[in-house]
């Protein structure tokens, strides 16, 4: 296409008042695409406070049941949920007994909101064993594939029994998908859903997450997680997630992978979804912090970013404040 040269063409003059931008805007938030991340801890009697992110907490049960209700009632579109035990142990035990505190409070808040929100639950074993990995280890130390597909599909099991819609299968473990898909087809569980972290990178940016759910870990999940460098490499991930049965897919972090989330946006027709993670909350908080970047205005325009992107639905811990906010046209 030939555009008149200047003066007769002037963009500018599309982005003259509040009201012609939000006309042409061509990408927008809504409070259904985003998904709020939530903890909740066994020992606590009251929430928790996390210092490396100001706003978030780990909740008690009922302090859980009572955020959720301000999310759903703020029009967001789901929740994450994340149990962090008291009791931790190499094969992460907590993580499939029913009695264990995510999959208690998964049953509570599918009690308390039935199918008014999207519940879904974190399927990994990490905030579960004592050594703070994915999986089960080997006797060398390293995280065995196989043997961790196992406690996968009965984590799968269990968290569908408790009330998940969805299961977020973050171990990057291979086979993951497709061997918690036939477990619940084996039991006749045609409805839950698996929204895959189909590409999640070995990133630095999940700092804040280890204090959120009490990590355990020592070393790295470099040999599970994707290096970073990889690009390419996403297209496969994704390619196989979906192809053992993954009824959506996720990258994870979102905002150093904006070019990730646009190759897989484009070349797949599942929902595509992004994690706005707890390092990138951190910086946005702590910038705003020292008075250094307008809070508000950096939130809403890492958002856009993501949603520009190509995803379809982001979590982000800033959910039920930004869907008030656009609620209330702010």
């Amino acid at each position: 296409m030939r555009y008149p040269d200047f003066p007769t063409s002037r963009p500018r003059r599309l982005r003259r008042t509040p009201a012609m931008r939000r006309l042409v805007a061509e990408n927008r938030l809504h409070p259904a695409d985003l998904v709020l991340p939530m903890f909740v801890k066994e020992s606590l009697t009251e929430p928790s406070p996390l210092g490396s992110m100001p706003g978030v907490v780990q909740h008690t049960r009922d302090s859980l049941k009572a955020a959720a209700l301000e999310a759903v009632s703020a029009g967001v579109g789901g929740l994450m949920i994340f149990g962090i035990p008291s009791e931790r142990d190499a094969l992460g035990s907590a993580a499939t007994d029913p009695e264990g505190i995510l999959n208690l409070a998964l049953a509570d808040l599918k009690a308390e909101f039935g199918d008014a929100t999207v519940l879904m639950a974190d399927l990994c074993l990490d905030e579960f064993t004592d050594h703070g990995h994915c999986g089960v280890l080997d006797a060398r130390g390293a995280v065995n594939n196989d043997a961790t597909l196992i406690r996968y599909a009965d984590m799968a099991l269990a968290q569908a029994a408790a009330g998940a819609d969805l299961l977020g299968t973050s171990g990057m473990m291979d086979g993951q998908v497709g061997v918690i898909r036939a477990a619940l087809d084996t039991v006749g569980d045609h409805d839950t859903g698996i929204f895959a972290y189909a590409a999640k990178y070995a990133s630095a940016f999940y700092g804040p997450f280890r204090e959120a759910v009490d990590s355990a870990l020592i070393g790295d999940r470099r040999t599970y997680q994707q290096d970073p460098s990889n690009r390419r490499e996403s297209a496969r991930e994704v390619a196989l997630d979906i192809a053992e049965g993954a009824d959506l897919v996720m990258v994870k972090p979102a905002m150093s992978y904006l070019d990730v989330l646009s190759d897989v946006a484009a070349s797949v027709d599942v929902p595509v979804a992004a994690y706005q993670v707890s390092g990138e909350y951190a910086m946005i908080e702590g910038a705003a912090a020292h008075g250094w970047i307008d809070r508000d205005r950096a939130i809403l325009e890492t958002l856009t970013s993501i949603r520009r992107a190509g995803a379809s639905i982001i979590l982000t811990y800033w959910a039920t404040e930004v869907a008030t906010n656009l609620n209330a046209g702010r």
